[in-house]
């Protein structure tokens, strides 16, 4: 900012200092003053008008100058807010605070999406140690007669890992938009539940599928759920009974299972969590992504356990988004 900038800048002030040093002059002149205290006075009146503005941009100059500095040098500008210079006046105070609440705003989105990038990174770690697992399977079972059917599990895992992890990156696109529309919840059971055959198989799982409703949701997001809680039950519960249910705006998922220990039940849908069971190897994801896609379709989620007699999901789905269809039983 230049000398001429600033005195534009001051133009309503410097107008006013004109318009008052006039009155003073016809004031003067009225009150018969003669023409040496007259000039005089005006000359002194205008000397002393422009001396304030000159330093005031000086004072201006030096602290926009050194402002001007401390940003090119600093990397990271949105800290500027927390090193602007103490403010010279009230309104000035009102800039600087306004300012600081801005600058502050920024530092607490940069530290969440800093979070946000390392939990990301994190997950995808654990997610490339976890998939080397049936991997490695994979090339074992083949040096050793290659069972098709190990192989096909252990290809299965791999497959299962893939899905959560493009679920979670979807999770974080702001751009990845739900498809709503009308999905029979028994057939969508039925088509998670054959995905999953060869691990429900291995883990000795057996599953009745009772009820019927269409709710309008998204199918892919709730076929993932349902997915992700059989892999669960097969990692976790070998052996159990599952029972799903599915009526009016309701989907009943429950195990006779292991079930969670009460001090583990509120944590389990945490990113990242694996809790008692966690020595089997785990992202900790699947849960997570489940809770978070419930948020998403405006599901209401309920967990409910008992250690040693199983675990219940109940899903409820918002009023008005279900239709009844006709009761269906498959085992």
């Amino acid at each position: 900012m230049n000398l001429r900038e600033y005195l534009a800048a001051k133009a309503v002030s410097l107008c006013v200092i004109v318009g008052a040093a006039i009155v003073w002059g016809v004031f003067a002149y009225m009150c018969g003053a003669n023409a040496f205290l007259l000039w005089g006075s005006e000359g002194f009146f205008i000397v002393i008008a422009l001396s304030y503005h000159i330093i005031g941009f000086a004072v201006s100059h030096g602290r926009l100058t050194k402002l001007r500095r401390t940003a090119d040098e600093l990397n990271e500008k949105y800290l500027l807010g927390e090193l602007l210079p103490p403010p010279a006046d009230a309104v000035e105070h009102e800039y600087f605070e306004i300012m600081r609440s801005v600058s502050r705003a920024a530092i607490g989105e940069v530290e969440r999406a800093e979070r946000d990038k390392n939990d990301y990174c994190d997950s995808v770690e654990k997610w490339i140690h976890e998939i080397k697992t049936p991997l490695t399977a994979c090339s074992l079972i083949c040096a050793n007669g290659a069972d098709p059917q190990k192989i096909m599990r252990e290809l299965r895992k791999a497959d299962n890992l893939t899905d959560t992890i493009l679920q979670y990156a979807r999770l974080r696109s702001t751009e990845n938009a739900t498809t709503i529309s009308a999905v029979d919840v028994c057939d969508t059971v039925n088509d998670a539940v054959k995905s999953q055959r060869e691990l429900l198989i291995a883990a000795n799982i057996s599953i009745t599928v009772d009820g019927g409703a269409t709710v309008f949701t998204d199918g892919k997001a709730l076929c993932f759920i349902v997915k992700q809680l059989l892999i669960n039950c097969a990692k976790y519960c070998a052996g159990c009974h599952i029972t799903i249910t599915a009526e009016s705006d309701t989907l009943v998922f429950k195990d006779d299972g292991v079930g969670i220990a009460s001090y583990d039940l509120p944590r389990i849908t945490e990113r990242g969590f694996t809790g008692r069971n966690g020595k089997t190897a785990s992202t900790g994801m699947g849960l997570y992504i489940v809770s978070e896609l419930c948020k998403k379709l405006s599901v209401e989620l309920d967990i409910s356990s008992e250690l040693g007699a199983g675990t219940t999901f109940v899903f409820t789905f918002a009023s008005g988004a279900t239709t009844d269809k006709p009761t269906l039983q498959n085992r």
